[in-house]
């Protein structure tokens, strides 16, 4: 049995497309493997704030040195942390802001990188001082663009700051098995939403068999 957590960061509800991709994905995922755990966090909803001087005074010391106000400003950040790493897979769902992701992602991301849970620094080690502490883990990006050209050798693909920091920041905590179900040019008409629906589906389909049959064989 798998745990699932499914991350949605669109302030949009009934028309947010990487929500409906995030659907797409779990629906297409119970149909084959039902008794699998799906956990919902809806990272708008929360209302994550940003980091305060508290926050990083309490995460950068041992809990048994941290205060009674540093222990309380670190309760959602401990709940978000222990979310991801119970999970055996995430599925991330977040629309392409200003060529990036939407600030509330950026916070929860903030929330969730910490010293000895998620990560761990070793000063000595210039060239690679940075170890991700999450295991065994896989995550599925389901990432929505209103442009186009972002694809390798395309006109701004070198302005995908949303795939590439997505990527870089979960391989940091570990997680280096990622997948990506996309749909560009969602801002040029229903052609484009169209044509990305049908091959994130198809997508979607793949992943899910490919996983079944990788775990029956075990």
């Amino acid at each position: 049995m798998k745990k699932i957590l499914v991350l949605n960061t669109s302030p949009k509800k009934e028309d947010s497309l990487s929500r409906q991709l995030t659907q797409l994905f779990i629906s297409e995922w119970l149909s084959k493997r039902p008794d699998d755990i799906v956990c919902y966090r809806d990272i708008v909803e929360t209302g994550i704030p940003h980091l305060s001087e508290l926050w990083i005074s309490a995460a950068l010391k041992p809990i048994e040195l941290r205060s009674p106000e540093e222990r309380d400003e670190l309760i959602l950040s401990d709940i978000l942390v222990q979310e991801i790493e119970t999970a055996d897979i995430i599925v991330l769902g977040t629309p392409m802001y200003n060529w990036s992701i939407p600030s509330a992602l950026k916070a929860y991301i903030d929330h969730i990188v910490r010293v000895g849970r998620t990560i761990a620094l070793d000063e000595n080690n210039i060239e690679n001082p940075v170890t991700g502490l999450l295991r065994d883990k896989q995550i599925y990006l389901c990432l929505v663009r209103g442009g186009v050209g972002y694809q390798k050798g395309e006109r701004f693909a070198t302005m995908d700051f949303q795939r590439s920091y997505l990527k870089t920041i979960f391989n940091v905590m570990g997680i280096d098995k990622v997948a990506e179900m996309i749909i560009n040019g969602t801002s040029h008409g229903q052609h484009y939403i169209d044509i990305g629906l049908k091959e994130a589906i198809e997508k979607i389909k793949n992943i899910v068999l490919q996983h079944v049959d990788t775990s029956e064989r075990k």
